[in-house]
């Protein structure tokens, strides 16, 4: 059997559910391939580790969130 859709999201995490849905509106066939059941992705396993830059605010910005997360990594990410 051949599945065939005009985008095809690997992985259905946060970003990959996020962007099906974005991708749903538009009217594109989608398809969501996930290894694992959506619910126990590394998004909802992260268990409120999520994190961000926020524009709003004076005292954060993007070069601080990417040290923060490279240096969570061991400098590995």
């Amino acid at each position: 059997m051949v599945h065939q859709h005009e985008v095809v999201i690997i992985g259905a995490g946060l970003a990959g559910s996020r962007a099906a849905i974005e991708v749903a509106k538009s009217g594109a066939d989608c398809a969501v391939i996930s290894k694992i059941f959506p619910s126990r992705s590394h998004s909802g396993a992260a268990q409120g580790g999520m994190g961000a830059s926020l524009g709003n605010q004076d005292d954060d910005n993007w070069e601080f969130h990417m040290f923060d997360t490279v240096k969570g990594s061991d400098y590995l990410g």
